[in-house]
């Protein structure tokens, strides 16, 4: 239950932070929050992560990036329920990865971007600004490589003891 509490809330906080920054932002608009380091900046993102494929045409770009998120979301579940119902930190990685793609999928039907506003640079140097979406996705990831970690080192523990 707890991965479905965390892609919800997930899915929540994305959508709600979304939607302030496309009510009281325009497109292109940014506000300095730690000036030199961090600003809020209203970006509709065509492409995928970092404007990843954003060059394709319209009519195949926005199919090709629905079918990924709803294929990613639906194996994801099906992984789930299937290799990882008891394993707390991958079902946690896995909530956090659903929540995210489902946040991005919802901005890409509703506006055929993904709406992005987490804007950090360090003087030239500029990351590509992020949403919550993204952030849960990379948290997820990483957590997942956590786990199986853990995991590579509980099986050598256990194999070395039965030696």
């Amino acid at each position: 239950m707890s991965f479905y509490l965390l892609a919800l809330g997930t899915f929540v906080l994305d959508q709600l932070s979304k939607a302030l920054i496309v009510r009281h932002f325009r497109p292109g608009q940014s506000i300095p929050i730690l000036p030199g380091f961090f600003d809020l900046t209203f970006v509709l993102n065509p492409g995928a992560a970092f404007g990843f494929l954003a060059g394709l045409p319209e009519q195949i770009r926005h199919p090709l990036f629905v079918t990924i998120a709803v294929v990613a979301a639906v194996l994801i579940v099906l992984y789930r329920h299937r290799h990882l119902r008891h394993h707390a930190l991958a079902s946690a990685a896995l909530g956090l990865i659903l929540g995210g793609a489902i946040g991005n999928l919802v901005d890409r039907l509703r506006y055929g971007m993904v709406v992005d506003f987490l804007d950090f640079y360090l003087g030239p140097y500029h990351w590509p600004a992020f949403n919550v979406a993204d952030s849960a996705i990379s948290i997820g990831v990483s957590l997942m490589l956590v786990d199986l970690v853990l995991e590579w080192k509980r099986e050598r523990r256990d194999a070395t003891r039965k030696t």
